[in-house]
């Protein structure tokens, strides 16, 4: 480990490796947030103060939307399957539920007067099409034709990666709503939902752990990972071609066994996050079934002292 990142940052940039410009935007997003939450709050209806939590959560999504679009992991991520697979589960999985958990219920409000957002939300917020749309994007990225084409084409990436997260979005937000929809969830739904997601991304990870022979000649194919590796390096920088094969080869597993591992990665985060989310719902069910049942009992005792 200590001579695969001795090889990484001394051969890459401090630019390459961290990816300055994203960070600019994460750190204007985070002055908006702390702006808007307090400054502004006063502009929205039934605002409250935000609890600390929610503002931990929220820059903790930050944090896993920048190791998933940047940083070390995503330019690892370019010469190992495995750092790829990683860096998405991160960015797709954990970072949207954490950002909708950040944000107050009171700043939808405003959003949700909006005709045209509403219309769409109406459209987009359907649970089977945020069901559908994510994992569908997700699979049709891993085939190995559009998988190649999308990491060698700059523009083409960007826009997928955020329809992506977009998609993986809508399908959180069915989890953590912060407003009340006619497409409210319950509980049981909800992890009925949960265990359709884990079953409709298994097929692409399954096909990525169980294909005998390397699928990607963005990971294979010298010509191909060069032009993917020139997108996350600055303009004008050498391609490290000594870290492609070779005695000095970044990569220390086998094409294969690199697949293998990223597949297994992403499946296994999945089944991590969406467990946890599952132990969530099912806890605020359990709370909310303990609240109706007090409040029950409540009216009951109501109910026999007016009679008395």
């Amino acid at each position: 480990m200590s001579q695969f990142l001795e090889q990484l940052f001394s051969n890459f940039s401090a630019r390459a490796l961290w990816t300055p410009e994203l960070i600019v935007v994460l750190l204007i997003i985070s002055a908006a947030y702390f702006w808007v939450t307090g400054p502004m709050r006063h502009k929205f209806e039934d605002s409250a103060p935000v609890s600390t939590r929610r503002k931990v959560y929220f820059h903790l999504g930050l944090v896993a939307v920048y190791f998933g679009f940047g940083g070390p992991l995503y330019l690892v991520g370019h010469m190992m399957l495995s750092m790829h697979m990683l860096s998405m589960a991160i960015v797709y999985l954990i970072a949207p539920p954490l950002l909708l958990l950040g944000l107050p219920t009171w700043f939808f409000k405003p959003f949700a007067k909006v005709k045209v957002i509403r219309s769409i939300f109406l459209v987009l917020g359907f649970p089977i099409l945020g069901l559908l749309l994510f994992n569908a994007m997700f699979s049709i990225y891993h085939l190995p034709i559009m998988f190649d084409r999308l990491l060698t084409n700059e523009g083409a990436h960007n826009i997928y990666q955020l329809g992506m997260f977009f998609a993986a979005s809508v399908m959180w937000w069915h989890l953590t709503p912060r407003l009340e929809t006619r497409y409210e969830l319950t509980e049981l739904k909800k992890i009925g939902y949960m265990f359709a997601n884990g079953v409709l991304i298994t097929p692409a990870c399954a096909l990525i752990i169980f294909a005998g022979t390397p699928l990607y000649a963005t990971y294979t194919d010298p010509a191909t990972w060069a032009i993917a590796m020139a997108y996350c390096l600055p303009a004008g920088a050498d391609i490290p071609f000594e870290l492609f094969s070779g005695d000095n080869a970044l990569p220390p597993l086998l094409p294969v066994h690199d697949q293998q591992l990223g597949g297994a990665l992403m499946k296994v985060t999945q089944e991590l996050v969406y467990g946890i989310a599952i132990g969530y719902i099912f806890k605020q069910w359990m709370k909310r079934d303990r609240s109706d049942n007090a409040k029950s009992k409540y009216k009951e005792y109501d109910m026999v002292q007016t009679q008395q």
